[in-house]
């Protein structure tokens, strides 16, 4: 299963209307960083990693070009580049987010992005809650309280019947 992160913009006030800023970024291999880079970085915003990964190319092939390295050799190294891009696609924007002064809020595992969200927002909301609020949950699968609370029936169970047995005799005190 996909492992997601998820971020969101450092702030004070957390509130429904935050929450559509927050981004989940699926860790593992990306195929479109891989195969198209340049592309993949810019659509994706990624600015700093861009101009890095830029760089890098044309440092890289213009090195092995003047060390006379054949244009095979050059062609396997800026595959193997692109394949390490692909691995580390998902680690370029968990940095560009934290420079953006993002933090990190969680970390889900979930079949797609869909049920990452769901499942981190039952979470969240579930931490966010506060006495006042109005949209409470109810706990359908705790059991049945046992301590006791003024006021309420369940506090107290029913004393047992003497004229009631569970089991196989049939009256209580009776031989065996």
């Amino acid at each position: 299963m996909p492992v997601y992160t998820v971020h969101a913009p450092a702030t004070s006030n957390w509130d429904l209307r935050t929450t559509d800023r927050f981004t989940f970024v699926r860790d593992g291999f990306h195929v479109w960083a891989a195969l198209l880079g340049v592309v993949w970085l810019a659509w994706n915003r990624l600015w700093l990693a861009l101009i890095g990964w830029i760089v890098l190319m044309i440092v890289v092939d213009v090195a092995m070009i003047r060390f006379g390295v054949g244009t095979a050799a050059v062609f396997l190294v800026d595959c193997l580049l692109a394949l390490l891009l692909g691995f580390e696609a998902s680690s370029l924007k968990r940095w560009t987010l934290s420079r953006r002064n993002w933090r990190q809020l969680d970390i889900v595992v979930a079949d797609d992005e869909e049920a990452a969200e769901r499942r981190f927002f039952d979470r969240w909301t579930a931490k966010q809650r506060v006495p006042g609020n109005d949209q409470a949950s109810v706990d359908r699968g705790a059991p049945p309280p046992t301590r006791d609370v003024p006021g309420q029936a369940f506090s107290h169970p029913l004393p047992p019947s003497r004229d009631e047995i569970i089991g196989l005799f049939p009256e209580p005190g009776a031989s065996r």
